[in-house]
């Protein structure tokens, strides 16, 4: 008996490099299977993984559809969905997801997915953008019917997702936007967890090296035990927070991460703040991390080195368990502060990754490359 020939649907999905691409590359093994379950028909479909900076040089939503429809057509393919970690903007509100079914192509910003379960909710927006793209209403009408899968999807009592407005020269006929106080939070835990925070303690190694030099000399340092057993737990609380404070402030200033930007609009400014603060976040996320394991290793060396008869002679107080407590959080803290300092010896490079405005601007550097060589 012969088999029938599939239709073959080919779906490209166009991702900024990093974190869209390692996305995109995980969507993309049990993408065919699903939609082939969810379409039936028959319908077969190849997916490719494009993993190129599409966002550079822009975050305007109606210029970024063309470059995208532009790409579609120079490569011959039926649908793409294009996936950013940019927090994109439309009309005052924070751009879910664009869709023009007369192209057959869809934008995706991941940080308004929020920052759990990335994986699962951006396969679940994937599928049902290319469900929707791959079945198009019919001609005359002017936008999909409202029983369109794609807004349950998104729409629910934590996430205000709701029709945003389209401009009559824009090539969308369908766009998904956040509002409200709890769609900027959902925006910037998104992107938070899209700039993956635990990468920055790895890359602070010349900074934790010189942590733990500091923390070594400061445990066995006899004035370091007066005065951990003369702070109370209000004065170690401040200290802990300053010593963060400075350092995330340090890594800051020193690898330029502080956003500007010379644009005077209102959706700059709140690009520009959501940049900064999820820098902050971030980089605070990763700085507390490390902070943990100082005060871990601290203990550990302090339980190791210390000996009872030499600690009660030089402070006149008994050694006990509140004692090593205690001096392990005070070491802690002054270790971080050595730590800033070591940071100074620290690449850009690592410390910049936490940073958007530095992520775009890589992008940019890499296509300025590209052009060079084929003007060569």
């Amino acid at each position: 008996m012969r088999v029938p020939p599939q239709d073959v649907t080919v779906v490209a999905l166009l991702a900024d490099p990093d974190t869209p691409t390692d996305i995109a590359r995980r969507v993309a093994r049990l993408l065919p299977t699903r939609l082939a379950d969810k379409s039936g028909r028959g319908r077969r479909f190849d997916i490719e993984v494009v993993s190129e900076p599409f966002t550079a040089g822009t975050e305007d939503p109606p210029t970024l559809m063309r470059r995208i429809t532009d790409r579609a057509e120079a490569e011959n393919w039926d649908i793409v969905v294009a996936l950013t970690d940019l927090p994109l903007h439309s009309h005052g509100h924070k751009l879910v997801v664009d869709l023009s079914h007369e192209n057959r192509v869809a934008l995706l910003s991941l940080p308004t997915l929020g920052g759990l379960r990335l994986r699962t909710r951006a396969q679940r927006a994937v599928e049902e953008a290319v469900l929707g793209l791959a079945d198009p209403p019919s001609d005359g009408a002017e936008e999909p019917p409202q029983g369109q899968p794609l807004q349950g999807r998104f729409v629910s009592r934590l996430a205000p997702v709701h029709p945003g407005a389209v401009g009559e020269e824009e090539t969308s006929d369908l766009r998904y936007v956040l509002s409200g106080p709890r769609g900027y939070l959902r925006v910037l835990v998104g992107m938070v967890r899209a700039n993956r925070p635990w990468r920055l303690v790895p890359g602070l190694s010349k900074a934790l090296a010189a942590a733990l030099a500091t923390g070594a000399v400061a445990t066995v340092n006899s004035t370091v035990w007066s005065l951990a057993e003369a702070l109370s737990a209000p004065r170690l609380v401040i200290a802990t927070v300053g010593s963060v404070s400075l350092m995330i402030g340090w890594l800051i200033v020193d690898a330029q991460l502080w956003h500007r930007s010379a644009e005077s609009s209102p959706e700059a400014r709140q690009r520009m703040r959501l940049y900064n603060f999820s820098t902050v976040l971030t980089v605070g996320i990763g700085v507390v991390v490390c902070y943990a394991g100082l005060m871990v290793i601290s203990l550990v060396w302090a339980l190791f080195i210390l000996n009872d008869q030499v600690f009660a002679s030089m402070t006149r107080t008994p050694l006990d368990a509140a004692d090593y407590w205690t001096l392990s959080w005070f070491v802690a803290s002054v270790a971080t502060v050595g730590g800033a300092l070591g940071s100074g010896l620290e690449s850009d490079e690592a410390i910049r990754a936490a940073a958007y405005s530095k992520r775009e601007q890589e992008r940019r550097d890499m296509l300025q490359d590209d052009a060079d060589r084929l003007k060569t």
